[in-house]
């Protein structure tokens, strides 16, 4: 076994025991930080494999935005989380339920796995046989071959932004909104106003 192979499996217990910690963590910013760990390790997983490029996105895309958001959000809500945890403790039964259905899923998938016919395994961290880098090829693949369901998947993201937007945009009296039509067309000569202030007095 080789440093590189000890230093893979020394990464996916950590990436195991952080996701595990996530779950059981009691405060929420502790939450936070274990899945940040989860996901710097992952991206060491990556680096390891020979995928810089998925393991660069990883970091900047989850641990330095989605990450951080998460944690900025939980430090600056006010929430009981006590009462929150009270109320989430009669659900343990259905959520046990629904974890031991997950667990045999991926048992009958595990017993189920079996490698197509053709495909090679490669030992080497090129992502193709002809020695193109993995992020040309990843370019080439997911730009050309699956073009249309990649634009197909931020279509929808698309649409399920617009939708939270207007699901929670709410109007309500006293509040003063920009009005944008109204800056554009304004009149410059009557938006400002010129005061011959004297010395000693004031307007």
């Amino acid at each position: 076994m080789t440093i590189a192979d000890i230093a893979f499996f020394a990464f996916a217990f950590t990436v195991v025991a952080a996701a595990l910690f996530v779950v059981v963590s009691r405060n929420p910013v502790h939450s936070v930080l274990w899945l940040i760990l989860a996901f710097l390790s992952s991206a060491s997983m990556f680096v390891l494999l020979g995928a810089e490029f998925v393991a660069m996105l990883l970091v900047i895309v989850y641990v330095g935005a989605v990450a951080v958001l998460f944690l900025f959000v939980v430090m600056m809500l006010d929430v009981d989380f006590a009462a929150l945890s009270a109320e989430m403790a009669k659900y343990v039964p259905l959520a046990a339920l629904i974890g031991v259905i997950l667990l045999m899923q991926l048992a009958l998938v595990f017993g189920a796995w079996a490698t197509a016919d053709g495909v090679a395994v490669l030992d080497s961290p090129q992502a193709t046989p002809e020695g193109t880098h993995n992020t040309a090829a990843l370019g080439m693949v997911l730009y050309d071959q699956y073009f249309l369901l990649f634009q197909l998947a931020g279509l929808i993201l698309l649409v399920a932004m617009i939708g939270a937007i207007v699901l929670t945009l709410r109007h309500r009296e006293g509040i003063k909104r920009q009005d944008v039509l109204a800056q554009m067309y304004r009149d410059p000569a009557k938006s400002m106003e010129l005061k011959d202030v004297k010395p000693g007095q004031g307007l």
